[in-house]
């Protein structure tokens, strides 16, 4: 199963869905398909789509999934990861109103840099990217929250003890 997510932020994200439902349509893409589509405003026509869902129902379709394929965030690229989904990753970008600015395109740029997902640039790779995820490994993540943490606590005591301003 694939399961699709396009975030929580007011952008849509309608060129993914359209091209997502041209392949499904087109028989390109035999696996079953859910999105969580967001604020998207395409109408797909080939795949069930749910506009939000609640936290438990995005961590079953998450366990269920073979694929995740998601816009360039990463709370849902992380939250993929450390349940070792495969994940192919398509940053939203400014030139087609899906975000203020390209950040996105850093985020996946990186994450696919260091191996951990595929990333998705030209929306017309996307047949190409979920090909490619099926027979490539990944490497296995693993989050570094103790590290984050440590070194926040180590920055909050400097600042207590006025060092750092």
């Amino acid at each position: 199963m694939i399961f699709v997510v396009l975030g929580t932020q007011k952008f849509q994200f309608n060129r993914l869905l359209e091209e997502l439902d041209n392949l499904k349509k087109d028989g390109k893409i035999t696996d079953e398909i859910i999105a969580q589509v967001g604020y998207s405003t395409y109408q797909v026509g080939s795949f069930p789509t749910f506009d939000f869902i609640e936290k438990d129902k995005f961590d079953q379709y998450i366990d269920q999934a073979d694929i995740v394929i998601c816009h360039g965030g990463t709370g849902v690229i992380v939250s993929a990861l450390k349940k070792e989904k495969k994940v192919i990753a398509i940053p939203r970008k400014n030139e087609f109103n899906e975000h203020v600015d390209d950040h996105q395109k850093e985020i996946v740029s990186i994450f696919f840099d260091l191996g951990y997902i595929e990333e998705v640039d030209h929306i017309s790779e996307l047949i190409k990217a979920i090909r490619n995820v099926e027979q490539k490994e990944y490497k296995s993540f693993k989050s570094n929250n103790d590290i984050f943490v440590n070194e926040l606590r180590e920055d909050i005591i400097k600042l207590s003890n006025g060092e750092g301003k």
